[in-house]
């Protein structure tokens, strides 16, 4: 099996899909007003982090002008903003701002992918897109051979995640565990998945998503994680 550095390598040079590779480099080239000054990254976002990590998160795709412009997952955007100053507060980044990749962000125990990987127009990926990312996911899932616990952020996230393992040979339990924000699941496989609303502005900015509500799901990982090395 490929390692995550040459996985990373592929994702970055995809171009399996016309409408997102128009879309990515179009905003690119015409840029943000705020972002006139900036080389946008313009291309498939890898994943990033610790290739040792008991923590996965995931997330759906990267902002156009956010993870398309810098070129790492949930880094210049309001998103990014909430996931890195939780995962900072519960221990599993250095520091709690992710401006561009240059910034010294350093995950522990921690590593974050993407559902799909380029910035889709609208942030709606179609059904074609997720399956061909569908790959990527796939074997970045099967490399992080240490994961044990899983957040994903969003429905589709967390329909995907199980959906991958599904199709990766697994089986999903029956009834079929079912979105909801701070729900948490203990799968076959052995991870424990909890869900999360997406700290998007949709969300965060109407109060349906509240601080608390979203470090109570980073709080859970930290404390199963715990577990897993009581201390001596």
């Amino acid at each position: 099996m490929r390692s995550l550095t040459v996985l990373n390598h592929a994702i970055t040079d995809c171009t399996a899909c016309p409408r997102l590779v128009t879309y990515r480099e179009t905003v690119a080239r015409t840029k943000r007003r705020q972002y006139l000054a900036w080389t946008y990254w313009g291309k498939p976002i890898p994943g990033f982090g610790d290739p040792d990590a008991e923590l996965y998160v995931l997330g759906l795709a990267p902002a156009a002008h956010g993870g398309n412009r810098t070129g790492r997952i949930f880094t210049g955007d309001r998103s990014g903003d909430w996931l890195y100053e939780a995962l900072h507060h519960f221990g599993f980044a250095n520091q709690a701002s992710s401006t561009h990749q240059g910034d010294g962000l350093a995950l522990t125990n921690c590593y974050i992918g993407a559902t799909v990987r380029c910035a889709p127009p609208g942030n709606k990926p179609l059904p074609d897109e997720f399956a061909q990312c569908g790959r990527f996911l796939r074997d970045e899932m099967r490399l992080l051979t240490r994961k044990r616990i899983v957040i994903t952020l969003g429905k589709i996230a967390f329909d995907h995640y199980l959906k991958t393992h599904r199709a990766d040979g697994h089986t999903i339990p029956s009834p079929t565990p079912k979105f909801g924000h701070g729900v948490a699941y203990r799968l076959p496989w052995g991870d424990l998945l909890l869900a999360s609303y997406h700290p998007s502005q949709q969300n965060t900015f109407t109060g349906k998503l509240t601080r608390p509500m979203f470090h109570s799901v980073f709080a859970q990982a930290r404390r199963e994680i715990d577990k897993l090395h009581p201390a001596k």
